[in-house]
């Protein structure tokens, strides 16, 4: 069992190789425009988990999660290559939907700002 500040760093550098994997050698068009948002691996490294959002997340999340599934065997090859462990944990993935809820509480705060001023303007007419 590793420490949690191990773990921590561990997984920062398998998101860094995994965002590079993506970025230069995945050909398959279903994982573009793919982003890692993070990764967190478990204290006896048995297991990572990835986290993954993308642009088009609710038209294609099924697919895109299908497609990482698939590749998952490839992408873990890949990484042990790159990270140094005596065993390398297996990938599961699962969408981050922290920028779609960022998203929706920004517009939601773009909304109460312009309802504000618009609030502000029949006040001085007045």
């Amino acid at each position: 069992m590793v420490s949690d500040a191990r773990a921590q760093r561990i997984g920062e550098r398998i998101q860094r190789e995994l965002a590079d994997v993506f970025l230069k050698e995945i050909g398959d068009p279903r994982l573009s425009m793919v982003t890692v948002t993070g990764v967190e691996v478990d204290r006896e490294l048995a297991y990572a988990t990835v986290y993954v959002s993308s642009i088009e997340a609710d038209q294609r999340r099924e697919e895109i999660l299908k497609a990482l599934g698939r590749a998952k065997g490839r992408l873990r090859s890949e990484l042990a290559g790159r990270i140094e462990l005596r065993a390398f944990p297996k990938l599961r993935f699962q969408f981050d939907s922290s920028p779609d809820r960022g998203a929706r509480i920004e517009a939601l705060l773009e909304q109460l700002r312009q309802e504000g001023e618009g609030g502000k303007r029949r006040t001085s007419e007045e």
